[in-house]
């Protein structure tokens, strides 16, 4: 699985991008968690290397003027930040929508009216189980679980919409069918059954999370009925481990085209994994204009559109779908980044791929490395 990495080859009689769609703020990696699967990069940002606050609204002013149409504050943990509040009303108060992505461990209800004061509209709640030993397994925090139950019931108090989002793995894909009804006594109105994506702290931990094809099976089945049963009272999404899959996803609706992630430095990625591709050099928001960077950036082009696609790729029916699926997913399994995504049937690697998730999940490992500064 050990390719001669390749640069992308950018398409210079593209048209001008259309805007993207949906920036990610990250404003900050500090976590009171250090979970298993997390996705932020392993070399994580120090707090006095992050944007202030004054720099965050910049941003959100210029995102607007872009056409970005929803902003989603994420971490690292965003409530760390004490200015959470004036960032979601700054991007309240210039027409975007404005979503939370938290884990809940540190929402008050005190928190929560004043994020409803500020035109938060969504929040997302990250749930690793429905168990508390399970949930201090993943993240190494004990307590969370009942921190988490106390953050939706705060945040539905004040009108905030939720989605419980149920991250997958093989130690609590048992609990699925609970987890449905979780969803519902905690009010949310969609639930994402989201198996972990093997990036970041989740890909040094694949071998102790990944599910076996039998679990999956059942899983497949287990979302089928629940969204027989469920219909009209709680929408379910469901992403299944990308190893297991026929066809690749489209990551983020193809690279540079909808989306993009500013880390807490400032560092403008096409996706949150964007900077284990080592040839690609990031622009910051400090240094040089959003509509620039989301334009004419060199990172931006690198894989944007169909140039850099293998031959076989531009001429896959599917290629304005998935877009050619994962480039980070590509680099970490095939070695290449402008190789074929591995996961996709046709990828001389998929078979080996399958095979190295099914070994990985009977072999049974247990240990976990967890998130941690230090190893940064």
């Amino acid at each position: 699985m050990n390719a001669v990495p390749s640069v992308g080859v950018a398409d210079q009689t593209a048209p001008r991008p259309e805007p993207p769609l949906a920036l990610l703020c990250e404003l900050t990696h500090r976590c009171p968690l250090r979970c298993a699967y997390c996705s932020n990069p392993l070399e994580l940002e120090r707090s006095a290397n992050e944007l202030s606050t004054a720099q965050w609204k910049d941003l959100l002013d210029q995102a607007a003027r872009l056409g970005v149409l929803q902003v989603h504050f994420s971490g690292g943990e965003p409530t760390v930040r004490k200015d959470l509040c004036a960032l979601v009303a700054h991007a309240a108060s210039v027409g975007l929508y404005t979503n939370l992505i938290t884990s809940g461990v540190l929402m008050t209800p005190q928190m929560a009216q004043d994020l409803a004061a500020a035109g938060l509209e969504h929040a997302q709640i990250g749930f690793p189980d429905i168990d508390e030993d399970g949930s201090t397994l993943i993240t190494a925090f004990k307590g969370g679980l009942e921190r988490k139950y106390a953050a939706a019931e705060a945040l539905r108090a004040v009108g905030i919409a939720i989605t419980m989002n149920a991250v997958i793995t093989r130690h609590n894909l048992d609990r699925l069918p609970q987890m449905f009804a979780v969803a519902q006594q905690i009010g949310a109105r969609r639930i994402e059954v989201a198996n972990v994506q093997y990036y970041g702290w989740g890909l040094k931990n694949r071998a102790s999370l990944i599910p076996s094809p039998e679990q999956l099976a059942w899983m497949n089945d287990c979302v089928e009925q629940a969204r027989e049963r469920l219909k009209g009272l709680l929408t379910i999404d469901y992403v299944i481990p990308d190893y297991y899959a026929k066809r690749p996803k489209s990551c983020l609706g193809g690279w540079g085209r909808r989306f993009l992630n500013v880390t807490p430095s400032g560092k403008v990625l096409p996706c949150h994994a964007a900077e284990t591709i080592p040839h690609l050099q990031f622009d910051t928001v400090t240094e040089r204009p959003l509509k620039d960077i989301w334009e004419h950036g060199t990172a931006f082009q690198a894989y944007r559109g169909e140039a850099w696609m293998p031959k076989t790729c531009r001429s896959c029916d599917f290629k304005e779908a998935d877009w050619g699926g994962c480039r980070c997913q590509a680099l970490a399994l095939a070695g290449d980044a402008a190789a074929m995504d591995p996961t996709c049937e046709q990828s001389p690697l998929h078979q080996s791929v399958r095979a190295l998730a099914e070994a990985e999940a009977a072999a049974g490992q247990t240990q976990i490395i967890y998130r941690d500064f230090s190893q940064s």
